[in-house]
């Protein structure tokens, strides 16, 4: 194990914030037996598990239930927190008036297609989109001779979707992210992009999904985080931020590894991931969650 700070004292830590994909989810999107008796462990000492992902709430609730985790989860980066016993809404970000039409625009006009996320579980669909392309098609080849991330996301989910040829004129009222997909040099752009248009409007980030070809850039209304999605779920079980260990490997865990008490990286985590981390453990791969607990409890 590596460390910043071994010498710095440590509160007990009871609460556990894990990112799923290249956290729990290892490179061929399992979770190992190791680590469901690592959680469990954790569990069975008396530390919260949360899980704060960047994932739609219904795409999270198996990794749940296979964790045996019932707390709320922290979903869309922090967009959206929802209760798995009886899928009630505990938070929901929304964009301020007038921001989400021409964050869309930009959108199209730079040639990108935008996917709006909406709290719609309970009505069967979990996203809007302009269109999934003919029924059976293949995607089209992107930059990288593969198939366009956007294009395989959208045929992979295609049952989860309300298709609106209108998005760009006629948002849904209660999008609270969405986000698009290409190159890395075009989301970067886009990134860019929408910071000088909308300056303190959105939150933004540029992510790579382990389970999609391209990038995503990931759309928010601003101040949005797992951290923020997080804390009033900590506040509602008594739980300050010293007390809490936050786990993650791509930038949107930035927020929270910075904000916990403990913030550790897998060893598997982007370069700016292990340089604000606290601890790095081995890597998604080679079981890092159990060395996290071992940790955890040795404090203990």
């Amino acid at each position: 194990m590596e460390t910043k700070s071994a010498s710095a004292p440590r509160p007990p830590f009871r609460l556990l914030a894990l990112d799923v994909d290249g956290t729990v989810t290892d490179s061929r999107h399992e979770i190992s037996a190791a680590t469901c008796r690592a959680i469990e462990r954790a569990r069975a000492a008396g530390i919260r598990v949360v899980l704060a992902t960047g994932r739609r709430y219904r795409d999270v609730l198996p990794v749940a239930a296979r964790l045996a985790v019932d707390a709320p989860l922290v979903t869309a980066s922090g967009a959206l927190v929802k209760r798995p016993t009886d899928h009630a809404t505990l938070a929901r970000a929304a964009f301020a008036p007038g921001v989400l039409a021409g964050v869309l625009g930009r959108i199209v006009a730079a040639g990108h297609e935008p996917v709006l996320y909406t709290d719609s579980f309970a009505l069967g669909y979990d996203f809007h989109c302009r269109s999934l392309g003919p029924p059976g098609g293949g995607p089209a080849p992107s930059s990288a001779g593969g198939p366009a991330g956007l294009a395989e996301y959208l045929e992979r989910n295609r049952g989860l979707a309300r298709v609106a040829p209108d998005l760009v004129q006629q948002a849904p009222a209660d999008a609270f992210a969405g986000f698009t997909m290409g190159s890395l040099a075009a989301m970067l752009a886009l990134e860019a992009s929408l910071h000088a248009a909308f300056p303190g409007s959105l939150s933004l980030h540029t992510i790579r999904s382990p389970r999609y070809r391209d990038w995503m850039c990931e759309i928010a209304p601003a101040g949005v985080t797992k951290w923020s999605g997080l804390l009033p779920v900590a506040r509602e079980w008594g739980i300050g931020p010293a007390e809490i260990c936050a786990v993650g490997d791509d930038v949107n865990d930035l927020p929270m590894i910075g904000g916990a008490g403990l913030g550790i990286a897998m060893g598997n985590a982007r370069p700016e991931v292990l340089a604000a981390a606290d601890r790095v453990v081995a890597s998604h791969d080679d079981d890092g969650l159990v060395e996290v607990v071992d940790l955890l409890l040795a404090d203990g």
